[in-house]
């Protein structure tokens, strides 16, 4: 590898009003290392990865790349000059065609410079990809590819600039194993062929796997930087977060036997993803989900919700038969949801920190024409105090928050409505382990007031943590009920991985 750095970031420093984002920042990437930026929620970590990519303007220090003054004026020009990031949420026109979308506004003309070249777009689409080993047709419809072949297809796009830099953002954070082997596979070829990465996750497990060197920034500062092999996971998280944090995986229940059950479900079947689930939920129990990407978690969560339509089955709240047809319905029998797409179904991005926080409750600061907004800021303030939401204002835009800050104005939204029962699906999905730490005192500390939590994870660390028992599903049903004091990652694994006789006999006939 060689020593003359390709990007060198000296002293770069950032404000935003009410925030010192960026303090001095200094960062060197060698050509052809993967190099990772770990750090909580509101390091600084995407403000950084945004300068050196033209989106926000530096307030003062200098970008040197390939040895030269760099100055990006907006993200077209750092790609064109070779650098590309890969953003968290994909960036991408689901109705065009794969080579449609990699070259989007460098189209393939003929030679009369009045129709699209189809055929020769395709052809060096096709080129393209193969060079890349990616495993995709370039006439397919990219909303039709899972979200590592649209990855994947957004990483072609980038490498067809002659890309020097590549950026990946949480690149793995909603992709199958099979799809992050894929992707791993990808970046070790461009790391032979001398493109250098920054690889941004809070999978430290990953982080050890795929990188070079790690990059920890904490509170806006670099704290320091490690080669890969030399530094530990716990070292990792103690430079992330400055405090030693315990991962201890829960050894028995807290909850009682006879505790009153205040959720059932039984014979629950909503769609293709939700077949004959039944479970109980008892008072102040944190009831674990467990499954493979598919096994229909998430839609039975919003079956229950109301988000989606049940076609057979019951569920009775506190002992008696509800119907719940709507989320309205669902809030009005005191249940709570906490999407796993926060900023699809949780937030409205354009809204203030408080208006967010009481958008499940605003008929009780508003008993007239008008909303009595000393009590919504007194309400607010309170939990973000609790939550420890690092905000400048309850006024600030819920977009300008980072990931972690934002799942905990989720949380608060559902605190102030008082919910009984509560739906966490993925309740840590793209937060570091500061973040983690502090959502999962949070929950345990509601389990003791005596509220009600379904917890879905697909980290199952962080389901031996908290759970008090376990369900697992595969294929849409129910395949396993685990007390936590027998629970392991390899049961799990076994019923997570159970086919029932039931879908054998459904392919069998089919």
């Amino acid at each position: 590898m060689s020593a003359e750095p390709v990007i060198t970031m000296r002293q770069i420093d950032k404000r935003f009003p009410g925030v010192h984002a960026l303090n001095n920042i200094d960062f060197e990437l060698l050509p052809g290392e993967i190099h990772a930026l770990v750090g909580e929620n509101g390091a600084g970590k995407s403000t950084l990865m945004k300068i050196l990519t033209g989106i926000y303007p530096k307030d003062s220090g200098e970008i040197q790349y390939q040895g030269k003054l760099f100055n990006p004026r907006d993200p077209r020009h750092a790609m064109e000059a070779g650098i590309g990031i890969i953003h968290q949420e994909l960036n991408m026109m689901d109705h065009l065609t794969v080579a449609e979308n990699i070259f989007i506004g460098r189209e393939s003309m003929q030679k009369n410079r009045l129709f699209l070249d189809s055929r020769g777009q395709n052809r060096r689409t096709a080129e393209l990809l193969r060079k890349l080993n990616m495993a995709i047709e370039p006439r397919e419809t990219l909303g039709r590819l899972t979200v590592g072949k649209q990855q994947m297809v957004e990483i072609a796009k980038a490498v067809s600039h002659d890309l020097r830099v590549l950026i990946l953002d949480e690149p793995t954070a909603a992709l199958t194993d099979t799809e992050i082997e894929e992707l791993f596979s990808i970046m070790r070829d461009l790391k032979s062929r001398g493109v250098a990465m920054i690889h941004i996750s809070h999978r430290l497990d990953e982080i050890h796997r795929i990188t070079d060197r790690i990059s920890v920034m904490r509170d806006g500062a670099m704290v320091g930087t490690r080669n890969t092999a030399e530094i530990t996971r716990q070292e990792i998280i103690n430079m992330m977060v400055g405090r030693v944090i315990f991962e201890e995986p829960k050894s028995e229940s807290r909850v009682k036997p006879d505790a009153p059950v205040v959720l059932k479900v039984e014979n629950l079947k909503a769609g293709r993803m939700v077949n004959d689930v039944s479970f109980e939920l008892r008072r102040g129990e944190i009831l674990g989900f467990a499954g493979l990407i598919g096994a229909g978690r998430t839609e039975t969560a919003r079956a229950i919700f109301g988000a989606d339509e049940v076609q057979s089955g019951t569920i009775t709240i506190n002992g008696r038969l509800s119907y719940v047809r709507s989320p309205q319905d669902a809030v009005a029998h005191g249940l709570g949801y906490l999407s796993e797409d926060r900023k699809r179904y949780g937030l409205a991005v354009n809204l203030s920190v408080k208006d967010n926080a009481v958008l499940a409750t605003y008929d009780e600061f508003a008993p007239g024409i008008f909303v009595d907004q000393p009590k919504v800021n007194r309400e607010t303030g309170r939990y973000v105090d609790r939550l420890n939401i690092k905000t400048p204002s309850i006024n600030q835009l819920i977009r300008n928050l980072s990931g972690g800050n934002q799942q905990k104005v989720v949380l608060a939204k559902w605190l102030i409505r008082d919910s009984n029962i509560l739906i966490f699906d993925e309740p840590t999905r793209g937060i570091d382990v500061g973040a983690k730490s502090e959502i999962y005192t949070l929950i345990n500390e509601l389990a003791e007031q005596g509220k009600s939590i379904i917890m879905i994870s697909s980290e199952l660390p962080e389901i031996l943590r908290m759970s008090d028992r376990i369900i697992v599903m595969c294929e849409g049903r129910v395949t396993g009920e685990i007390p936590i004091s027998e629970a392991s990652q390899e049961k799990i694994m076994e019923y997570a991985t159970m086919r029932t006789q039931e879908t054998l006999v459904t392919e069998i006939n089919a």
